[in-house]
């Protein structure tokens, strides 16, 4: 549940060219507090040599500040104030009483709702998801910064390492789209191996498409348990199907161990980096050599939108080692853009 606590405005007042007298200050406090309906409690100013002043009122309901740099032509103000009042009718006020030429608004919802940087944004645009609660938080024995989170938009979410995996509202377009990208291209489906994939939505669509047998290896079984604990509904208990093998530890070592033409599909769920693309290039003899021929690879490739240049890599390493390589994308609102799904089949 939501628990708000207050509301905070701060405004940065551009483009002023006088400098005011303490008292000026003092009496925009009254104003502004008669306005909001505010009780001034006490009143502490400082005047700078050989400019420049502060000054903050104490409010029974919080506080007031003014801090002037005439140096710089600004005049910066924040209001803080408990329960329901809403500072932001001081602009009205400081609008008609300060000569400006802007004046930049910033309003802080102080409540139990935290924000979460989405470190694909770009300097031009700032984006945060907002979280409701911490389900888990910890670095897991293979140095991965595992985080659930509940999302106020999007559900219970996966993050490793800064990065958004999936969110309950709509993994189903993620995973669906991920096994459909191959099975268009070929319908067998005796035997798969799923390479990450830790929250166990491939794992889930794999088992729905009616799969004999599926191969699961996954580098840290600590995201698999923090996403049974808390994401159940996405991966509906895949490790414990008569079906699923779970293989722990570095898939590409263990598929040294694989016979040849083991693999009807392969589904390649790794990390959105260049680090896994050359990993998977690397091992990509191993790859072609354990799937049948006319079997079908299909890789998650991230977001043409956001990360062009890591999709256009993908697709390098798909062409090269198979010749044809299939897009599939499809729109998830939680990761705000379009997903990319390259798909080769083994001829």
């Amino acid at each position: 549940m939501v628990k708000k606590v207050g509301e905070h405005v701060t405004l940065d007042i551009i483009g002023t060219k006088k400098e005011y007298e303490p008292s000026f200050f003092e009496a925009l406090v009254h104003k502004i507090a008669d306005k909001a309906k505010v009780t001034v409690l006490n009143i502490a100013k400082y005047k700078f040599e050989p400019q420049g002043f502060t000054l903050v009122a104490l409010l029974a309901e919080s506080h007031i500040s003014f801090h002037t740099y005439p140096e710089k032509g600004i005049i910066s103000f924040d209001f803080y104030t408990c329960g329901t009042i809403a500072p932001s009718v001081a602009l009205d006020v400081i609008k008609k009483e300060i000569e400006h030429k802007r004046i930049i608004k910033k309003e802080i919802n102080r409540d139990t709702i935290s924000f979460y940087y989405d470190n694909t944004s770009t300097k031009g645009l700032q984006k945060n998801y907002l979280v409701k609660e911490v389900l888990e938080d910890f670095k897991s024995k293979v140095g991965q910064h595992i985080e659930i989170l509940e999302l106020v938009e999007y559900g219970k979410s996966l993050f490793i390492d800064g990065d958004l995996q999936v969110a309950e509202s709509d993994e189903h377009l993620y995973s669906g789209t991920f096994v459909n990208s191959a099975m268009k291209l070929n319908k067998s489906k005796d035997r798969a191996a799923i390479i990450g994939g830790g929250d166990g939505g491939v794992a889930r669509e794999c088992i729905a498409k009616g799969f004999g047998f599926i191969d699961w290896y996954e580098l840290d079984p600590e995201v698999v348990e923090a996403c049974k604990k808390h994401i159940g509904s996405i991966g509906k208990n895949a490790t414990e199907k008569n079906s699923v093998k779970c293989v722990w530890g570095d898939a590409f070592e263990s598929i040294k161990k694989v016979e040849d033409d083991s693999y009807d599909k392969i589904f390649i769920d790794l990390n959105d980096d260049q680090f896994c693309i050359d990993l998977a290039a690397k091992n990509m003899n191993s790859l072609v050599r354990i799937l049948k021929p006319d079997g079908v690879i299909t890789a998650q490739v991230g977001s043409q939108d956001k990360r062009p240049k890591q999709v256009e890599n993908w697709k390098r390493v798909f062409n090269k080692n198979f010749g044809n390589a299939t897009l599939d994308r499809v729109y998830i609102p939680s990761f705000d853009s379009s997903w990319n799904f390259y798909s080769s089949v083994n001829h």
